[in-house]
This record gives C-alpha cells, sequence and structure tokens, in this order.
C-alpha cells in the first residue's frame, strides 16, 4: 500500500544500459574526459537540440561558469538574472566578474517579466539569463522584443529544468547564443552530477573548446588541425568523466520512455487537482499555447504563506515529503552584496511564498499519486486553526 512507505520528491532509477555502459567504460581504459560515450552522449544532445556543438561539463552550474568566461567581463559589466531561480545562475557571473541585475518573474509561466527586464537595460548590461522554469518556456517573445535594440546582449538559457521542451517548435536550448543543461539527479536524465554547455553560434566554438580544455588548443590536435598543443587561453577543467557520460547515454538512448512516464505523472497530477482548484483557490502549472512542457516538475500555488507552510508540515506529518522553491536571490545576502543595485521583484516573493512541489519522478506510480493528491487536498481543506 502506498500509506505503508515514504514518498519523496525525487528517485533515481535503473532500467536500461546504464552499468553495462559504465562497466565498458571502465575496461575500454578511458573514464576521463572526451572519451567514446561522451561523443555519443553528445551526439544525442545535439540532435535534439541543434546546437552547433555540445559540451559536456561537471556540472550545469560548470557549463554556466563556461559561459561568464567566454563573455570576458570587465569592471561595471552586469548581467539579468531573475530573482525566482538556483544560486549558481548568478553565482557563475559574479565569479567572472559581473554584477547583477534581480528581474522579477511573470505569473503566468514564472520566467523572467520582460516588461522588468526592459526597465532594467542600460549600457552596462552584457547578458541576459532567462530560466525555463519547471520545463516550461518563458516569454521567449517578450525578451526577444525587449533586447530588440540591443545585439550585444548575449542571451544565455539557463536550460537546468527544459531539455526536451519546445517553444513554438524550437527546442528549449536552442533559443540564445548560449544554453546550459543539467543531468544532476533530480533532473529528467541525469548521472549523478553533469551537465552541458550548448553553444549555438558557430563563431563561439573554437574558443569555447580551448576554454573548455584547460586553455589549451588539444580539441584542434585530436581533430588533425595542428601538429601538437599547447596553451592559448583562460581555462579550467571542465570536461565530464567518460563513465558518466556512460551513464548519461543509457538515460538519453530511453529519452522517450523516461519522457513519457514523467507526461503521465503530470498528467494525473493535473487530472485530479483541477476540479479543486477553483474551491481551494489553487493556481496549476500553466502551460501557454505553442509551448510544450519538458515536465520536469509539478507544483502548486496556494493561497497564501500560512497555508502553504501547514501543507508542507501535515503532508510531511504523513510520510510524504513535498518541498518550496527558491528563496528570493534578490533578498538573500550574497544577492544583495553582488547585486549592481536594488530591484523590487514582488511577484517573486509571492510566488516563493505560496508554492509547493509535490513528490515527481519517472517511477512514480499511478497509487503514489492518488495518495499524494488525497494527503495535499486533505491538508489543504483543514480550517486554518
Amino acid at each position: 500500500m502506498a500509506e505503508a512507505r515514504e514518498i519523496s520528491f525525487n528517485r533515481a532509477s535503473i532500467e536500461g544500459a546504464e552499468l553495462d555502459y559504465m562497466r565498458a567504460s571502465v575496461e575500454s581504459g578511458h573514464t576521463s574526459s572526451s572519451g567514446p560515450f561522451s561523443a555519443k552522449a553528445r551526439e544525442v544532445l545535439r540532435e535534439v537540440t541543434g546546437a552547433q556543438e555540445v559540451l559536456l561539463t561537471t556540472s550545469c552550474t560548470a557549463a554556466l561558469e563556461l559561459s561568464a568566461m567566454l563573455l570576458d567581463f570587465k569592471p561595471g559589466d552586469t548581467v539579468v538574472v531573475p530573482s525566482f531561480t538556483f544560486t549558481t545562475t548568478a553565482l557563475a557571473y559574479v565569479r567572472a566578474g559581473a554584477r547583477v541585475l534581480f528581474c522579477d518573474i511573470e505569473p503566468k509561466t514564472l520566467g523572467l517579466d520582460p516588461s522588468h527586464l526592459q526597465s532594467l537595460l542600460d549600457d552596462s548590461v552584457r547578458a541576459v539569463i532567462p530560466v525555463h522554469y519547471a520545463g516550461v518556456a518563458c516569454d521567449v517573445a517578450g525578451i526577444r522584443a525587449a533586447l530588440t535594440d540591443r545585439p550585444d546582449v548575449a542571451l544565455i538559457e539557463d536550460n537546468a529544468h527544459g531539455l526536451f521542451g519546445r517553444w513554438h517548435g524550437e527546442p528549449l536550448g536552442s533559443l540564445g547564443r548560449f544554453a546550459t543543461l543539467s543531468f544532476h539527479d533530480t533532473k529528467n536524465v541525469v548521472c549523478g552530477e553533469g551537465g552541458a554547455l550548448l553553444l549555438n553560434d558557430i563563431a563561439d566554438v573554437d574558443r569555447a573548446r580551448v576554454l573548455y580544455d584547460k586553455g589549451t588548443n588539444r580539441q584542434a590536435f585530436l581533430l588533425g588541425q595542428v601538429d601538437k598543443y599547447s596553451w592559448k587561453d583562460v581555462g579550467s577543467s571542465f570536461g565530464l568523466s567518460d563513465m558518466l557520460a556512460a551513464y548519461l547515454y543509457g538515460q538519453l538512448e530511453r529519452r522517450d520512455a523516461i519522457q513519457a512516464k514523467r507526461r503521465a505523472v503530470f498528467e494525473r497530477y493535473e487530472r485530479l487537482l483541477a476540479p479543486h482548484s477553483a474551491e481551494l483557490g489553487l493556481r496549476l502549472p500553466v502551460v501557454p499555447p505553442g509551448v510544450e512542457s519538458a515536465f520536469h516538475m509539478f507544483y502548486v500555488l496556494l493561497p497564501d504563506h500560512a497555508t502553504r507552510n501547514r501543507v508542507l508540515s501535515e503532508m510531511r506529518a504523513q510520510r510524504i515529503h513535498p518541498t518550496f522553491h527558491y528563496v528570493p536571490l534578490h533578498s538573500s545576502d550574497a544577492g544583495r552584496r553582488f547585486a549592481a543595485r536594488e530591484t523590487d521583484c514582488p511577484v517573486t516573493v509571492d510566488v516563493s511564498n505560496r508554492l509547493v512541489r509535490l513528490p515527481f519522478y519517472n517511477n512514480l506510480t499511478a497509487d503514489d499519486i492518488d495518495h499524494v493528491v488525497a494527503v495535499f487536498l486533505d491538508a489543504v481543506s483543514k480550517p486554518v486553526t
């Protein structure tokens, strides 16, 4: 029975060839980066996203940091980042010398608000980093319109949630100059820890490869373009172990099955909760017309902060473990320290106070979902004491 065990927020699973591929990687003797399984995984990701080049990294954080290095920030440069995101969306650019302008989110997709973005765009802005929250495309058209007169500003998608999602037929991750992916064990496809930088402009590829390979032109050497390689630029050790790439490749091979399972979980939650949303004051995820979700999570916006906290507490007492999401970055200690100037993000504050993420993973069963929903509705329905 579902009641007899805990239902956690995430649970990874191995159902395919991952372990066989990892064993093959170990036996091949090439477990470091840029091996044969890395090549296979990169090819799948190029096919899925249409990127000019894919560089597998140790994390999405590392991919963001690599994109920041490619921008060569100068004193006074700023980047626009949503306040409603994980710390590394901002931290990667702070480490590279930029200051941050925190942008509010719009209430439909919980993505970067184009109208607030427009008010933040001054001559110091070098990049805008939107997040496709929960795997649903943000207001891409609005953001592009805001940047119409600023071709000097790089659009960098933090697509940690959005692999396999689409915006009007275009893959998420293909919409900006760069995009980053996450394969952390909370994501749709995983390898424990891992990420990728997608390069959508061919002009960035050669230098990105140098920065990726510790500042050397090793990739040019491996491609036969030079007869030896040497130190050429700044850089770091970003490459993902081929053993982890083997695990990732096994996950990518069964991406259709994984996505079908996640879609079924999302749609069951939606079907069970929608009839109660108006009565209980719930706001379920919105997927705008023309957008295909990546089905990364299922969240609910509750009527107020007190109700959210009570629901979390009561569900956990029933051994079900939902969670909230981001504490606004603009109000954090580091956010205030690294902000270029103070900004107001009222929608971010409101959403952060009311959002609950329900348990969501590939093999969550229908019985488990039904149990989660029953406990959730019971908790929401209880009168405030």
